[in-house]
């Protein structure tokens, strides 16, 4: 990030530069058009489809509310259709590997203060480790390249091809969510994000409630949560709203409890062997 080029807008600031680099990250997680939309440093909206402004809709459509005032990162250079939905309502940054001759000058023309950030060696993801600064000192971790360490379904029913494409989607997307966090996705796209609450199943409600909020239905729909499950009771939860498939890292000491209520609900649920626990 500290190498991208702020090509229009106002100036950066220091919330700004953290928004991007949390949105980047995770549209990097894609190859297909991806469009994420971050507000305070998690995702509100995520969506992969065959073309930019399909991402970016869809996208927008699963929390519009949060994601007035938001960052927008894609993982393709922004296009002018794309740049002509994205003026239609206010947003702060838009951050891309690059911009269409034609958008540019169309997002420059129509909005003067609204950053447009080049993201340069956009696919270079680099190894290291990643540094929080602590009182009189800092904490250093290896940077969190990986996505899981086993794909293990652990439930007597499958999930079926499109429930393993929805999975992997909201695991990649969970993983970028403060926890504890939950994300409930169908098609390719997010319906619900629960970031940072205290308990998992508040994360899950805050998910629900988000879904619902937006006229989305929740039946055949797929659950990331990005650790463990304490309780059975976030199954039972799911369940209740026709929530079909689970992906979690397991190793809980309830895991058996947790399988075994899955299983109860018809549930396909798959472990990863690796959480990711955001802080």
């Amino acid at each position: 990030m500290a190498e991208s080029e702020v090509l229009h807008g106002k100036e950066m600031s220091y919330n700004n530069y953290l928004d991007v680099e949390a949105a980047v990250n995770l549209a990097k997680e894609f190859d297909s058009p991806a469009c994420v939309i971050v507000k305070h440093n998690n995702p509100c909206g995520v969506a992969v489809r065959e073309s930019q402004p399909q991402a970016y809709r869809e996208a927008l459509s699963g929390d519009p509310k949060s994601a007035f005032g938001g960052i927008v990162a894609f993982n393709k250079p922004v296009s002018l259709e794309t740049a002509q939905l994205l003026t239609e309502i206010f947003l702060e940054v838009i951050a891309a590997p690059d911009f269409e001759k034609n958008a540019l000058k169309y997002l420059t023309e129509k909005k003067k203060n609204l950053r447009l950030v080049k993201v340069k060696n956009f696919e270079h993801s680099p190894k290291g480790l990643d540094f929080r600064r602590i009182s009189g000192g800092m904490l250093l971790q290896d940077r969190d390249l990986r996505l899981y360490e086993e794909w293990k379904v652990v439930t007597e029913r499958e999930p079926t091809p499109e429930e393993v494409e929805d999975l992997l989607f909201a695991w990649k997307v969970v993983k970028h969510v403060k926890s504890n966090s939950v994300v409930i996705a169908k098609d390719k796209a997010t319906i619900g994000i629960g970031p940072g609450q205290t308990s998992r199943v508040d994360s899950l409600e805050t998910a629900v409630k988000k879904a619902k909020e937006f006229g989305f239905s929740l039946e055949g729909t797929v659950l990331a949560s990005e650790a463990f499950f304490p309780f059975r009771d976030s199954i039972d939860e799911a369940a209740k709203h026709g929530i079909k498939a689970v992906i979690q890292p397991g190793g809980s000491i309830r895991d058996p409890e947790i399988i075994q209520a899955a299983n109860e609900h018809g549930i396909a649920m798959v472990f990863t062997g690796m959480r990711h626990f955001k802080h």
